[in-house]
């Protein structure tokens, strides 16, 4: 069975690990790559760096990062006037040094995560969105236009988000394999992401809206429970967007493009609401250990 999924942030690399360890299933992951950044000289990718650690079981305790990682490095740099606010594992250092090295040598981001990925012995196949640079912007009530490293990370998400916008995405392409990966699947599935933050990053590239819509099946996993993110803030960048609260709010924001939204099972009574083509099914979605993960996907991997 091949399933693609798009994966950004923490969320969407845990229900990726639940889909990995599934027998009989050829799993693709399009990641994000809106919050990729230039820190420190070195090219950072995050969630393709999440995605990666934590398909291999090398991921920090909260998520990201390497586990058992150790700050040399940043703590060598505090030393210096520079601003060290976003901080690297020396493990994770290294990682951004190969990348940002085979960059500068000419390689494809893509070329870089498949060889990342062998590195980590991961065995599904992992593909940034584009191979071109998306920089996702958010812009706050009160200051303006961010980056949104600068607002997730410094800010630690402070402010009101009343809009968003994806430079380059208008003149990106999809990476080689991403198009492919979505029309030959028997299942599509859009992970518990932030969805204007780490999904409509890749949905605003041309081509992939399109071609999730046109999908065999396509399941959407709610990353809110009972009208709130578990982690991150999601739920208040998507009330400050002008989307409604809880499961309206995350079926409008993929409208067009669900067969079925998965909501945790505190929301049992949103599944026996009207939601017109879309069918909400009631499961258990907190997915932070890889049992409850692989649970919830094999429950995904029947609707197809």
């Amino acid at each position: 069975m091949k399933v693609t999924a798009l994966s950004g942030g923490v969320g969407g690399a845990r229900m990726l690990r639940g889909l990995a360890a599934l027998e009989d299933v050829e799993l693709t992951a399009i990641v994000n790559t809106g919050d990729d950044e230039t820190i420190y000289g070195l090219r950072v990718s995050p969630d393709i760096d999440t995605v990666i650690y934590t398909l291999a079981d090398k991921q920090g305790p909260q998520g990201w990062g390497l586990a058992d990682d150790s700050h040399r490095v940043i703590e060598a740099l505090e030393k210096f006037p520079l601003e060290t606010w976003f901080r690297i594992g020396d493990g994770d250092l290294a990682t951004n040094l190969f990348r940002t090295a085979r960059l500068q040598a000419g390689w494809t981001l893509s070329q870089v995560t498949t060889a990342q990925a062998a590195v980590f012995g991961v065995k599904a196949t992992v593909l940034p969105v584009s191979d071109e640079p998306i920089r996702t912007e958010v812009h706050l009530e009160d200051e303006g236009w961010l980056s949104f490293q600068t607002y997730f990370v410094d800010r630690q998400h402070r402010g009101r988000v009343d809009d968003v916008r994806f430079s380059g995405a208008w003149a990106a392409t999809p990476a080689p394999g991403v198009l492919a990966a979505l029309r030959e699947a028997d299942l599509v599935v859009i992970g518990p992401s932030n969805p204007p933050l780490s999904v409509w990053p890749m949905l605003a590239v041309d081509g992939i809206a399109d071609a999730v819509a046109d999908a065999r099946s396509v399941v959407g996993v709610s990353p809110l429970i009972g009208g709130r993110a578990i982690k991150g803030p999601a739920d208040k960048v998507m009330e400050g967007l002008g989307l409604p609260p809880g499961t309206a709010g995350v079926l409008q924001a993929y409208d067009g493009l669900l067969h079925e939204l998965i909501v945790d099972s505190a929301d049992a009574d949103d599944a026996e609401g009207d939601w017109g083509e879309v069918r909400v099914r009631a499961l258990p979605t907190r997915i932070s250990e890889v049992e409850a993960a692989t649970a919830l996907a094999n429950q995904i991997v029947q609707f197809r």
